[in-house]
C-alpha cells in the first residue's frame, strides 16, 4: 500500500519510510480490531478535539480555519467539546528527530487528556498523525483537512479515518493567468521550493508539465531581498504564480504575517493566489481554497463521528475551490470581468455614488419631484388666478362702463322728461305774452299773467335740475366706517393687470392707524378707482410711469388722499372745468367721471381738486371729515 509521504517528486527519508511502515501497520490492526469488535465504534467517545495544524501560529489560513471550527462546534453540538491546538510549523521545522520530540511531548502532554477526535489540517500533518496514532491514540478517529488531493493518490486509508482534500493544481493557476495577461508566455513560480512543500505534494510535476505550455521562471529558491528585485522586473507578457511561503536572507522560512503583500508591493505583473486568505493585500485573485468553507465542514464531520458514526462510513469529500478576484488590481491591471472564469466572485469594488448615499439620492429625488409638482401646481394656480383676474377685471370694466351709459341714459331721460313740460309752458306763454303785446288792443294784464306762468315753468325747470343733482348729495343711508387704506389697497388689487401690462411702477405712502370716515363704501372705493384709471390711462405714451397715492391725516382731523402720475399733465386752463359735467379731454370720454367723483366726494361733506405733479403729470386730491370729525 503506498504511503502518504512516498511521493514521487519527494525522495523518502528515514522517518518518511518509517512512518509508511507503521501507517500500513496501523491500518492492519485497525482493520483486524474492526472485525474482531464490531462494537468497540458504539462506545461514546471523549468530549474532545486534538486539532493538529502543521502550519505556524500566525498563519491567516490554518488561523481562519480553526476560527470557524470552532464556532461551528460551539453552534451545533449538544454538549461542550474541548479542543486543543498544536501549531507544529513544520515549514520551520521538519526534522526526523523534531518528530520524535513531537511524540515524546505529545505522550506526556495528553497523558491524563483523553481525546476523542484527532483533526491533522495539511498533509505534513496528517503524516504525522498517521505516524503517532499506534502510540498516542490507537482508537481516535482522524479527521483530515486542507490536504491536497493528490497527497491520497494510490493511497488507502486506514479504519476510522476521513476528511476534506483541496485541488491545488498549478494548471488551474495558470489559466487564471492567462485570462489575466492576454498573450501569456511566462509564469514566475514565487514560494518554497518544491522539497519544501508541506502543502502542495506534487510540485516538480507540475512545473514539468506547465514548460511545454509556458516558459516557467523558477523563482522557489530565493530570499525575500531578491525575490522582490526579480519580481519587479518581468517581462509584460508575464504572470506571477505564488505558492508561498518564502525565505528570509538566512534561507529561513519568511516570517512576515502575509509575505505576499510584500511581494506585491514590488511586482510589476499581476500575482495569482491559490488561498482566499492571500485576497486584498495586492494579489490579483485566482481560484482559491476558502478556509471557512473547510472550518465548517470538519467540524460537520467531527460532530457527526462524536455522535457515534464511524469515520470510515464517511466518504472523503474534495473542498469546494472558487474564482474570486481584486476589484482593485483587475482595474490596475486593465483586466475587464468579461475574461474571468465562469462564476467568479469580484470583491473590494469601490462602491459608486448610487452605493454610497442611495438615501440620500432618493430622497433628493423625491423632494426634487415633489418641489416639481408643487411648482406646477402654483404656476397652474397662478395661471388660474390671473385669468380669473382678468375676467373679473374685464367683467368690472364693462359693468363700470355700462353702469355709467345706463346713469347718463337714465340722467339724461329724467332731465329730457322732467324739463321737456316746464320748457313747453315756457314757450308757450312766451308765444302768448308776444301775441297780446304785439295786439292792436295792448292787453297789458294777460301779458303779464303770461310772463308769470313763464317764470313758473322756470322754477319749476330749476326744481327738476336740483332733483337730478340731489342723486348726488348725501345720502346717509348704507353709511357704515370705511378704512380708507383698505380701499385704496383694494383698488390697486383690481388695476394691477393694468399697472403690469403697461409697465407702471406704483409708490404708496400709507399712513398708519388713520382714523375711519363715515360713508358709502362702493361709492368712495368708485371714486379711487375712477382716479387711478384716468392716471394709468393718462402716462400710455410715457417713457417714466409712476403711479404714487399717499394717505395721511391733516392738521384738522381730516383724512387726504392724493394720486399723482407722471403723464403730461392737464392744460393750466382747463383746470377750472374739469370737474364740470361733459367736459372731457379724452376722444371717447363722455366728460361725467370727475363730475360725479366730485358729486360723491361732497356728497360726504369733503372736497376734491387738481393741481400740477411735482416733475410732471397731476395731482388729483380729495379730503374727507374722520368719522369723529364729521360726527
Amino acid at each position: 500500500m503506498p504511503c502518504l509521504r512516498d511521493l514521487p517528486d519527494r525522495p523518502p527519508a528515514p522517518s518518511r519510510m518509517r512512518a509508511c511502515n507503521m501507517l500500513a501497520a496501523a491500518g492492519i490492526v485497525l482493520g483486524v480490531a474492526g472485525i474482531l469488535c464490531p462494537a468497540a465504534s458504539a462506545e461514546q467517545l471523549p468530549r474532545s478535539v486534538l486539532f493538529l495544524d502543521q502550519f505556524e501560529v500566525a498563519s491567516p489560513f490554518s488561523a481562519a480555519i480553526y476560527a470557524k471550527f470552532r464556532s461551528t462546534l460551539d453552534a451545533h453540538s449538544p454538549q461542550p467539546v474541548s479542543t486543543y491546538v498544536e501549531n507544529m510549523d513544520f515549514g520551520r521545522f521538519g526534522s526526523p528527530q523534531f518528530e520524535t520530540a513531537l511524540e515524546a511531548f505529545f505522550r506526556e502532554k495528553y497523558r491524563d487528556k483523553p481525546v476523542g477526535v484527532v483533526v491533522a489540517l495539511g498533509s505534513a500533518a496528517l503524516d504525522l498523525t498517521m505516524h503517532l496514532r499506534p502510540a498516542l491514540w490507537s482508537d481516535a478517529p482522524i479527521i483530515f483537512a486542507a490536504v491536497d488531493e493528490h497527497a491520497l493518490d494510490g493511497v488507502e486509508l486506514p479504519t476510522n479515518v476521513t476528511g476534506t482534500t483541496t485541488r491545488l493544481n498549478l494548471a488551474d493557476s495558470v489559466a487564471v493567468a492567462r485570462a489575466v495577461v492576454p498573450g501569456l508566455k511566462r509564469i514566475a513560480i514565487v514560494g518554497d521550493p518544491p522539497d519544501r512543500q508541506y502543502i502542495r505534494r506534487r510540485v516538480a510535476a507540475q512545473l514539468e508539465s506547465l514548460a511545454s505550455e509556458v516558459e516557467v521562471l523558477d523563482l522557489t529558491n530565493l530570499s525575500m531581498k531578491h525575490l522582490k528585485t526579480r519580481v519587479a522586473s518581468l517581462p509584460i507578457d508575464s504572470a506571477i504564480i505564488y505558492i508561498g511561503p518564502v525565505l528570509d536572507a538566512d534561507h529561513v522560512a519568511y516570517t512576515s504575517h502575509n509575505p505576499a503583500l510584500s511581494i506585491a508591493q514590488a511586482a510589476n505583473r499581476p500575482i495569482i493566489v491559490q488561498a482566499e486568505t492571500q485576497l486584498g493585500t495586492g494579489v490579483a485573485g485566482g481560484i482559491v481554497a476558502s478556509p471557512t468553507s473547510i472550518g465548517e465542514e470538519t467540524a460537520r464531520i467531527a460532530l457527526r463521528v462524536l455522535a457515534g458514526e464511524s469515520a470510515s462510513n464517511i466518504p472523503v469529500t474534495a473542498s469546494a475551490m472558487t474564482p474570486i478576484f481584486d476589484w482593485r488590481q483587475l482595474k490596475r491591471w486593465n483586466v475587464s470581468a468579461d475574461r474571468l472564469p465562469s462564476g467568479s466572485e469580484v470583491r473590494f469594488r469601490e462602491p459608486g455614488i448610487w452605493d454610497q448615499h442611495r438615501v440620500q439620492i432618493v430622497a433628493a429625488i423625491a423632494a426634487v419631484l415633489l418641489q416639481t409638482a408643487l411648482i406646477v401646481w402654483l404656476l397652474l394656480e397662478h395661471r388660474r388666478r390671473h385669468v380669473a383676474e382678468i375676467t373679473a377685471r374685464n367683467a368690472m370694466s364693462e359693468l363700470y362702463q355700462m353702469n355709467r351709459l345706463a346713469t347718463a341714459g337714465e340722467l339724461s331721460a329724467s332731465i329730457a322728461h322732467e324739463v321737456s313740460q316746464p320748457l313747453m309752458g315756457i314757450v308757450t306763454s312766451a308765444a302768448a305774452a308776444s301775441r297780446w303785446l304785439t295786439a292792436k288792443t295792448l292787453d297789458v294784464d294777460k301779458a303779464r299773467t303770461a310772463l308769470a306762468q313763464i317764470s313758473r315753468a322756470a322754477y319749476r325747470a330749476s326744481e327738476v335740475i336740483a332733483g337730478v343733482r340731489g342723486m348726488f348729495q348725501r345720502d346717509t343711508e348704507g353709511t357704515v366706517p370705511v378704512d380708507m387704506n383698505r380701499l385704496i389697497l383694494t383698488v390697486l388689487k383690481i388695476v394691477r393687470i393694468d399697472l403690469e401690462r403697461r409697465g407702471i411702477e406704483v409708490e404708496t405712502l400709507l399712513a398708519q392707524s388713520l382714523p375711519c370716515v363715515t360713508g358709502n363704501p362702493i361709492q368712495l372705493q368708485q371714486v379711487i378707482l375712477n382716479l387711478a384709471m384716468n392716471a394709468i390711462e393718462a402716462m400710455h405714451s410715457e417713457q417714466t410711469r409712476v403711479l404714487r397715492i399717499k394717505s395721511e391725516l391733516t392738521q384738522d382731523d381730516r383724512i387726504h388722499v392724493s394720486i399723482e402720475d407722471t403723464g403730461p399733465g392737464i392744460d393750466p386752463s382747463n383746470l377750472g372745468r374739469i370737474f364740470k359735467p361733459l367736459f372731457t379731454t379724452k376722444a371717447g370720454g363722455m366728460g361725467m367721471g370727475l363730475s360725479i367723483c366730485r358729486s360723491i366726494i361732497e356728497g360726504h361733506g369733503g372736497q376734491i381738486w387738481v393741481s400740477a405733479g411735482s416733475k410732471a403729470g397731476s395731482i388729483f386730491q380729495f379730503e374727507l371729515p374722520t368719522r369723529t370729525h364729521g360726527s
